[in-house]
């Protein structure tokens, strides 16, 4: 995510080129790590220039739907950077991610043209673009976090107008920006992960950029999109008294999150951005709540450039193997990514620290 002039610049270049404590002591160590597919682009596994219109997308992050995997991307763009959406998505019917993931369709607006799900002004120092932070389904009813961004800074800095939810009952066809469901620009949850267990959605936040540290909410599922009806952790209890008692379970920096519960391993995985150590890190709890366990680097810029957005899918981690997306601004697209995790110990989790099941 950069200035939209970057954003042209680097989409052009696809027509030329391709491409605390005890759990301290378990601190989760990477084996062997590869890319599994690129899924966005003319060369990629999907094809989806020629199929969709989109020659270059980023982030990916997903969520379930009627044994479909939905894929939400951002800042979306055509051949040599134009027809810009600021959000598009993919639902996946692939039940094996081993050599990929083949898209099933895309949302369109017309034949062969993914939707703009989201709109945005894109007016620069206003409201440059709309960017969804992550999905979930709640029984019919899908549901994005997204973020209004006023303006792009320095390299993972951008100031946000507001972030909030929006809904669709539709499938994802269209969607409605609910305006009692928002958090002010300044927000601890510009971005968030989204976790649902029980009857309850477990929101972690971080501010707008890469340099905050992460904040827990909670809500039943049925009042999503009422705010006074949400909860934060405030290091020792969930106080209903609003969003400014909430304290940090996982200190600053943290860009782009995800957070998946590991039946492999019995344990929480948290997946994000470094961007002060360039690179991709894991940190694992017993609780939800934490502690979470020291870093550990999956994956650096070394090895691939300009790399962001990991984003743990909801399948397919009931074993060593974790697959997750992350992007690239280099080649501006979205690949599917595999490593295998080791060092963990498996744990056996206590009732009260939130665990699926």
């Amino acid at each position: 995510m950069r200035t939209r002039l970057g954003l042209i610049l680097i989409v052009a270049s696809l027509t030329v080129a391709a491409v605390s404590q005890a759990q301290a002591r378990q601190t989760p160590t990477a084996g062997s790590l590869g890319v599994v597919a690129k899924l966005i682009g003319r060369d990629s596994i999907n094809d989806t220039l020629d199929r969709y219109g989109v020659a270059g997308a980023d982030l990916g992050h997903t969520f379930l739907f009627k044994d479909e995997l939905y894929m939400v991307f951002g800042d979306t763009f055509g051949i040599a950077g134009g027809d810009w959406r600021s959000n598009t998505m993919a639902v996946i019917a692939d039940d094996d991610p081993s050599d990929g993931l083949s898209f099933d369709r895309m949302i369109e607006d017309a034949p062969g043209h993914a939707k703009e799900l989201l709109s945005s002004k894109k007016i620069e120092h206003d409201e440059i673009t709309v960017i969804p932070t992550y999905g979930i389904a709640i029984g019919d009813r899908l549901f994005l976090h997204y973020m209004s961004v006023h303006e792009w800074g320095a390299p993972g800095h951008w100031d946000l107008n507001s972030s909030g939810l929006a809904y669709s009952d539709d499938g994802g066809q269209t969607w409605t920006k609910d305006p009692g469901a928002t958090w002010a620009g300044d927000s601890n949850f510009g971005q968030v992960a989204i976790v649902e267990v029980g009857d309850d959605v477990y929101f972690f936040g971080i501010p707008g950029g890469r340099y905050g540290g992460v904040h827990l909410a909670r809500v039943g599922q049925d009042h999503l999109l009422d705010k006074d009806r949400y909860e934060y952790w405030d290091g020792s209890s969930w106080a209903p008294a609003g969003e400014a008692t909430a304290q940090t379970i996982v200190p600053a920096p943290v860009g782009e999150l995800s957070v998946r519960w590991s039946p492999y391993y019995h344990k929480w995985l948290m997946m994000y951005l470094d961007e002060t150590k360039f690179g991709i890190v894991l940190r694992t709890a017993d609780c939800l709540t934490g502690p979470w366990s020291d870093e550990q680097m999956i994956v650096t810029s070394a090895d691939y450039p300009q790399l962001y957005a990991p984003y743990i899918l909801p399948r397919w981690n009931d074993g060593p193997d974790l697959y997750f997306t992350m992007s690239q601004f280099g080649p501006y697209s979205v690949f599917l990514m595999r490593t295998e995790l080791t060092g963990i110990a498996p744990s056996r989790v206590a009732p009260e620290c939130v665990a699926p099941g």
